[in-house]
């Protein structure tokens, strides 16, 4: 506004000039709760760390981490104090050690003795009919490596010709060696070091020649994983099926991208095998075609793709709500006395849980659990409410009301856990996957990491060899027979 706009209101009169003023004051208001607002929400985007959100440890910014470590050095400190000594760093007095143990002598492949020289005492020199093996001895195993050698085997097809009627026939090579130039085991390795330790294609080929001394191009290693991926389609999908006629599964995504195009990776996972499914996005959709046919209880986060579910039917994840309680704790007033509440229950909750996991008797997780709901209850439904001092913590309030009896199934229903870290843990191989190969870049590539990564979560819940399965499942499929399973 210039002088001539300003003194052309002073001359409209006394009423001009307060609705004027009026105008500016509300607009002024306006603007300022805006930017208040904005203040806000990047005040809130700088506290974002793993301690309150979903955002694993690895983004979390350096001068968090050294927060952490500075607070983590003034717990130790307070400890010393109580305990009137200081504590030095490793394991602490009365911490049982875990030293190797050494195999019984039917395991050992060689036996080397040892004799002193000389008397340690006087000087005098053991003769040769002295250095006998006696009773009392230091026993001492030294593990290594053979030399690695490939076997190679040339198999020659030879054709006869018939005396009778002259006609030239050539031999057939026995099922599983004409399929592919690299036996079953050599394959089986590649498979395992590129599914299980996350070795890329080019990698694994100086490996196999650093370590086999086989030549593998790039491509034969692919080829290698596709055979692989072909061989899986069928034991995947019994594992699908196992998978989702479990009573509790739980259910978790994260980014994807084939062809630098963004996916989503699923996973459902229990506690003896977890399944893996790339799809376009991480909606409702998708969601519905990974659990499709599953009638039991769902554990997940609250991510909206859950929302349809029936609460009965679901257990949300209480670790989630751990963070979000302490997003709210600090915040400002209300806001902060919610928080803190929040995760004062939270805690008494999993105290209450570990020790159920002790006595397992279901009747006093149950009878314990019932002052902190009720105590949760008063304060969601306190927070709930419609005010200007809940407003940055109403909505999340009244959606825990909104899903009240998936927070609690866990203490009812016989293997239902109040966490979500199942399917949590079954996707930290695939995410160090995906940040070391930028995912994959073709649709076989998919399925091969599908099956693959299925193969190699469910062999480690079950405490199998994923080398020796893939050597079977090759061996097989190589010869036609019947494919063994992981269901």
């Amino acid at each position: 506004m210039d002088r001539s706009e300003a003194e052309a209101i002073y001359d409209a009169g006394r009423e001009a000039c307060v609705e004027f003023l009026v105008e500016l004051s509300t607009r002024y208001e306006r603007q300022v709760a805006q930017l208040e607002e904005r203040i806000r929400r990047l005040e809130e985007q700088l506290r974002r760390d793993s301690r309150n959100s979903s955002s694993p440890p690895s983004q979390d910014p350096p001068k968090t981490r050294a927060e952490r470590r500075a607070e983590a050095r003034r717990r130790a400190k307070e400890w010393s104090k109580r305990e009137g000594e200081e504590r030095n760093q490793g394991a602490q007095p009365g911490h049982k050690g875990s030293g190797r143990k050494l195999l019984p002598e039917d395991q050992v492949d060689e036996i080397v003795d040892h004799y002193p020289d000389a008397c340690g005492g006087c000087g005098r020199e053991f003769t040769e009919e002295e250095r006998r093996p006696g009773t009392r001895f230091g026993r001492h195993q030294v593990a290594e490596l053979p030399p690695i050698v490939v076997i190679y085997t040339e198999h020659r097809a030879h054709h006869l010709r018939c005396p009778g009627c002259g006609n030239r026939t050539a031999a057939q090579l026995p099922d599983g060696v004409a399929n592919s130039p690299f036996g079953t085991d050599l394959q089986a390795a590649v498979v395992t070091l590129t599914a299980r330790n996350r070795v890329s294609r080019r990698d694994m080929s100086e490996l196999a020649w650093e370590l086999f001394g086989v030549g593998l191009s790039v491509g034969a290693v692919d080829a290698i994983c596709q055979r692989a991926a072909r061989a899986l389609r069928d034991p995947h999908e019994q594992l699908v099926e196992k998978v989702l006629s479990s009573p509790t599964v739980n259910v978790d995504e994260t980014g994807w991208c084939t062809a630098h195009e963004g996916r989503t990776m699923w996973t459902a996972a229990t506690p003896e095998a977890a399944i893996f499914k790339i799809m376009e996005d991480r909606h409702r959709d998708r969601l519905e075609q990974l659990i499709k046919g599953f009638k039991g209880i769902l554990g997940s986060d609250r991510w909206w793709a859950y929302d349809h579910i029936d609460p009965e039917s679901r257990q949300a994840c209480w670790e989630h709500l751990k963070r979000d309680f302490f997003k709210h704790s600090e915040g400002l007033a209300e806001q902060k006395q919610f928080g803190t509440a929040g995760l004062a229950l939270t805690k008494r909750l999993f105290k209450t849980w570990h020790a159920f996991c002790e006595h397992q008797d279901r009747d006093r997780l149950i009878q314990e659990m019932k002052p902190i709901q009720d105590e949760l209850r008063e304060l969601l439904e306190h927070a709930g409410r419609k005010s200007k001092r809940t407003r940055f913590h109403r909505v999340f309030a009244n959606n825990l009301l909104k899903i009240w009896p998936a927070l609690w199934t866990f203490v009812t229903v016989d293997g239902v856990q109040p966490t979500n870290n199942a399917a949590e843990r079954a996707l930290r191989g695939p995410v160090i996957y995906r940040r070391l190969s930028h995912g994959t870049q073709s649709d076989d590539g998919e399925r091969f990491i599908e099956r693959a990564l299925s193969v190699s979560v469910t062999c480690r819940l079950q405490v199998r060899s994923m080398f020796a399965y893939m050597r079977e499942l090759l061996g097989a499929h190589a010869r036609g027979d019947p494919l063994p399973t992981l269901a």
